[in-house]
């Protein structure tokens, strides 16, 4: 592994209401968005007190984008690793993570990101996400919501409240190490969310104006196409443990949004195909059983309402014990 990473870390910028916090970010061949990104980052209200850059095989410019970037910026570091011959998302992404968060000092941040590169925020994105979640010390994961650029407009990404999203993954490094971070497979951003409420803790994203950021990649096209990314979203749904009369219900919901039909057909076909080839699935069986529970309470009652009686239950067994 090639790294311009130092063996110390620097002194991070400062600001004014001493908020700490790491940004990582993997990427690989990120050259048409990096730019763009990087300086939504640095035009932020609070800055990062660390940002590392797992560099994960890039061909085209990115590297050099990067040392641009980071030549002027101490607490800007980037990690170079070997070309593995083709983009890899998923297990690839979070192992390009792990490498990053292997660089970092975890006891020194309050908050921690999983951030890709190919994203555009609006400036008070990260104090905004700092603030609530110190006015609410149970919100252990959130985020703003994703909108991608279709002509002259902003199409939503359609996330839900209860979810932190994939591509900017705000953590309490508290609430981090205790769910044990991300799961090395696809559907990690899923299983983790599900993990926070299962150990009490509050995930959830918000679409208010001053949240909403540009995905520059629509999500789940990264890898050869969107059909195979909404296949692969399938196939992510299986392995977590989910079950087929919910996965039949989100897919028919996904078939009135883009891609229009052949994306929910696409999410459909990838489980039902990962179900025949008996495929490997989360091997946590409380997990699983956990997420069925709150599933077919989420066709039953809604979203909305089965995640705020998890989130009063789990409080009130926090005020019990304290």
């Amino acid at each position: 592994m090639n790294t311009t990473l130092s063996a110390q870390q620097p002194a991070p910028p400062s600001n004014r209401e001493g908020f700490r916090y790491v940004l990582i970010t993997p990427c690989r061949d990120e050259a048409q968005y990096a730019r763009r990104c990087i300086d939504s980052v640095l035009a932020q209200s609070v800055l990062p007190s660390l940002w590392i850059v797992v560099d994960d095989g890039s061909s085209d410019e990115t590297p050099q984008i990067l040392a641009e970037y980071a030549a002027s910026r101490p607490w800007m570091k980037v990690i170079r690793r070997e070309d593995r011959g083709k983009r890899a998302v998923g297990p690839g992404v979070v192992d390009a993570f792990y490498a990053g968060l292997a660089a970092a000092d975890l006891s020194q941040f309050d908050y921690l990101c999983k951030f890709d590169l190919d994203l555009d925020l609006p400036k008070s994105y990260f104090e905004i996400l700092m603030r609530r979640m110190q006015e609410n010390p149970r919100i252990g994961t959130c985020s703003g919501k994703p909108y991608f650029e279709q002509g002259a407009h902003l199409v939503s990404e359609k996330c839900g409240d209860e979810m932190s999203v994939g591509m900017t993954k705000f953590y309490r490094t508290d609430c981090f190490q205790e769910i044990g971070g991300f799961v090395r497979e696809v559907m990690w951003d899923g299983i983790d969310c599900h993990r926070c409420r299962m150990l009490g803790w509050i995930a959830c994203s918000w679409d208010d104006p001053d949240l909403r950021f540009i995905h520059l990649r629509p999500m789940g096209s990264s890898q050869k196409s969107i059909f195979t990314g909404r296949m692969r979203h399938g196939f992510g749904q299986y392995f977590m443990g989910t079950d087929l009369l919910y996965m039949t219900a989100s897919a028919v919901f996904r078939l009135a949004h883009p891609p229009y039909i052949v994306g929910g057909l696409a999410m459909w076909w990838g489980y039902v195909k990962s179900m025949m080839e008996k495929k490997p699935r989360y091997p946590d069986l409380e997990f699983r059983k956990f997420l069925n529970r709150y599933q077919w309470r989420c066709l039953l009652a809604g979203k909305t309402r089965a995640t705020a009686e998890l989130d009063s239950s789990a409080a009130s067994r926090a005020k019990k014990k304290n």
